[in-house]
């Protein structure tokens, strides 16, 4: 594998898993905890990772390669919210019987796109740019940091973004504010937990490269 594979992977892996997200945020589910309860959406099961991958692409590749994968996942999004609304539209034939079920269901997908792609433009290139910025002020040592530092910001951003464009009027008051503080732990919880993957990746990448260039 070269290096220009593992972008292509990495690349391809970041779209296919922003594309199942804002499907699956469609969804929101509560998880009760003795007297605690906490709201998620279904894209907190995978969205975490598109993080992950974000910090990859902007530490191994670059601000501009990472923003161009990023605006991929824009289009993809775009194109996908544009296919959904078109078949929503057209009339259902009379075999059909789910017309309903997947208004229901898909029918709410161009808000969620909607709050995904302000979301994600904000947080991702707000993340890619952190990331950078702190490589380039501080140099390559102590990488946990940029990877936290970076996420923080982009997180946060995301969070809000997504969570006021999304739900705001479907969750009102506290448990509204009880759905963008979770999301938020638990996005910055999932990007701790996943550091050592991001090591590992980082660094067979790094090594690939140095493998091209050797040869």
């Amino acid at each position: 594998m070269t290096t220009a594979d593992a972008f292509t992977i990495i690349a391809v892996t970041f779209v296919a898993m922003l594309l199942i997200s804002n499907i699956a945020a469609t969804k929101l589910f509560g998880i009760t905890v003795g007297p605690a309860h906490f709201i998620f959406d279904g894209g907190a099961l995978l969205f975490p990772f598109t993080y992950v991958l974000g910090d990859v692409l902007a530490e191994v590749y670059g601000f501009a390669k990472a923003r161009m994968v990023i605006l991929m996942g824009f289009a993809a999004s775009v194109l996908a919210a544009g296919v959904f609304l078109i078949v929503q539209a057209m009339p259902p034939a009379e075999e059909y019987a789910n017309q309903e079920a997947f208004e229901a269901v898909l029918g709410f997908v161009p808000r969620i796109v909607a709050a995904s792609l302000l979301a994600f433009l904000v947080g991702q290139l707000l993340n890619a740019y952190v990331l950078v910025k702190i490589k380039e002020r501080y140099g390559p040592k102590r990488l946990w940091v940029r990877l936290l530092g970076s996420s923080v910001v982009g997180e946060a951003a995301d969070t809000i973004v997504f969570c006021t464009v999304a739900f705001l009027g479907v969750l009102t008051g506290a448990n509204f504010w009880n759905y963008v503080l979770v999301g938020f732990v638990y996005k910055m919880t999932f990007e701790v937990i996943l550091i050592p993957v991001s090591y590992f990746v980082i660094a067979r990448v790094r090594r690939l490269d140095e493998r091209a260039q050797v040869a």
